[in-house]
């Protein structure tokens, strides 16, 4: 059965950097699975991917010899079974808050004896290049579990979750942490405040030898925060790099056109 080599990577401390999906179109994401990126976020939170298309995407990402990763809706048994069975090598979990959470999500994503998994389904063994018999047995150590932290509750419980065994990886949401952190007028918190609460996130998980990672928008990011100990880390997304360079080209083509008018007179 093929391993994971997200997860054994994690494991060995060193950096994985990928981005987030969210098209949910075969032939855009058997492009990305093929530009170098270790792993691929099937963005199904925030997305309108239904359960075929996304195993359309894990299956292509699979196949190009990337790891298919998938943000469930929510970290229940039901979504973090079908996204399994349907293919994802990993699961990213949003908004866990409390060690109960933790737990749950683990649990969904883990056979028995160590969690509550029900065993079925033959598209799972596919991306692995493993025999439905094969996975059952092994899919335990080979599935990635990524929580998200996004809450300043989630920070107070921090300790105990990223503790649990069966934490692959923790990873924050900024956009969301920051919301959290509103006051109750709707305030946003200071850039200061909201830099310092996932600092307190990046210390916990090196107390307790869990890698911790974030969203963040470009290259110079991703090597500072690599160098402070981040290690699960998504850069962007394809719809972000898309709309980034078309307006980067529009913008090029106006000054252009501007540079030729100015040459009129």
């Amino acid at each position: 059965m093929k391993k994971n080599p997200v997860k054994a990577a994690l494991q060995a401390g060193e950096p994985q950097v990928g981005t987030w999906l969210s098209f949910g179109n075969v032939f855009a994401t058997r492009l990305m699975a093929r530009v170098g990126f270790p792993w691929l976020t099937i963005d199904m939170e925030h997305s309108a991917i239904d359960w075929e298309q996304a195993s359309l995407l894990f299956a292509a990402i699979a196949d190009a010899g990337c790891v298919p990763l998938v943000r469930v809706p929510k970290g229940d048994h039901t979504h973090i079974k079908r996204v399994l069975d349907a293919g994802a090598m990993g699961i990213v979990v949003p908004m866990v808050d409390t060690v109960e959470e933790a737990k749950t999500a683990i649990a969904a994503a883990k056979y028995p004896p160590v969690g509550n998994r029900s065993l079925g389904g033959g598209q799972h063994s596919i991306n692995f290049d493993a025999t439905a018999g094969e996975y059952f047995q092994q899919a335990n150590d080979e599935i990635l579990v990524v929580l998200q932290t996004e809450s300043p509750q989630g920070v107070e419980n921090a300790e105990e979750i990223y503790s649990l065994p069966g934490v692959d990886a923790i990873f924050i949401g900024p956009v969301d942490l920051r919301a959290q952190m509103r006051t109750p007028d709707g305030v946003d918190p200071s850039p200061e405040a909201h830099e310092e609460m996932m600092q307190r996130v990046l210390a916990m998980g090196k107390q307790v030898g869990t890698p911790v990672g974030l969203h963040v928008q470009t290259v110079e990011d991703v090597e500072q925060r690599i160098a402070e100990g981040w290690q699960f880390l998504a850069i962007g997304s394809e719809l972000k790099m898309m709309i980034t360079e078309a307006q980067r080209i529009v913008g090029a083509l106006s000054e252009s056109r501007e540079t030729a008018d100015l040459a009129r007179y």
